[in-house]
């Protein structure tokens, strides 16, 4: 059973990250995005795994990052909330223009999360770039689409977070979270 692994998906820029913290901090574990440390760690060492430079390697060193994190939360008995996981590779290798590798679609087969995957909406009001996050608005949405076509396409359920505060994000994916798994233990005995 995975249902105890929470994936929290979309684009670059929707608030994903700050409501992984936010669930960090309200005490639960949490797997921090890899996108943004392979690209921390790759550019700190000068390493060619950069989404602008290979975009090919950058997918495989967060493959690697995603197999360890789902590896990691399976020893965790309460929940464990995910910012990204592996069924949305199948979409990044979209956006790159590339054939989603088969040792990539095995993996999205083989490694389950919670059947309901929420997503954050594209927000143009919080969406910024940075150092790492360099995509445009545009290049953000079609980001969120691709993300949320590969999760509907591996069997999840998407579940859309409200454009709300943190704190409002964090109440609803907590609710909705435990009803979920409320419901199956009712079921199953």
């Amino acid at each position: 059973m995975t249902d105890h692994l929470i994936v929290i998906a979309g684009g670059p820029g929707a608030g994903k990250t700050t409501l992984i913290e936010a669930l960090r901090a309200a005490g639960y574990a949490t797997a921090p995005e890899a996108g943004r440390a392979i690209i921390q760690d790759q550019v700190a060492i000068g390493g060619p795994a950069l989404p602008w430079v290979n975009p090919a390697l950058f997918a495989e060193l967060v493959l690697c990052w995603d197999l360890r994190s789902y590896r990691w939360a399976l020893r965790h008995d309460g929940p464990v909330f995910f910012d990204h996981a592996l069924a949305g590779m199948a979409g990044y290798y979209r956006l790159i223009g590339r054939e989603v590798p088969a040792h990539v679609s095995a993996a999205v087969a083989a490694f389950r999360y919670g059947t309901r995957v929420f997503v954050a909406p594209p927000w143009k009001e919080i969406y910024r770039t940075d150092a790492e996050r360099r995509q445009s608005w545009d290049e953000a949405v079609r980001t969120h689409e691709v993300v949320a076509q590969a999760y509907v396409e591996a069997g999840y359920e998407l579940v859309e977070l409200p454009r709300a505060p943190v704190s409002e994000r964090l109440s609803f994916v907590l609710r909705e979270a435990f009803a979920v798994q409320e419901q199956r233990i009712q079921r199953h005995g």
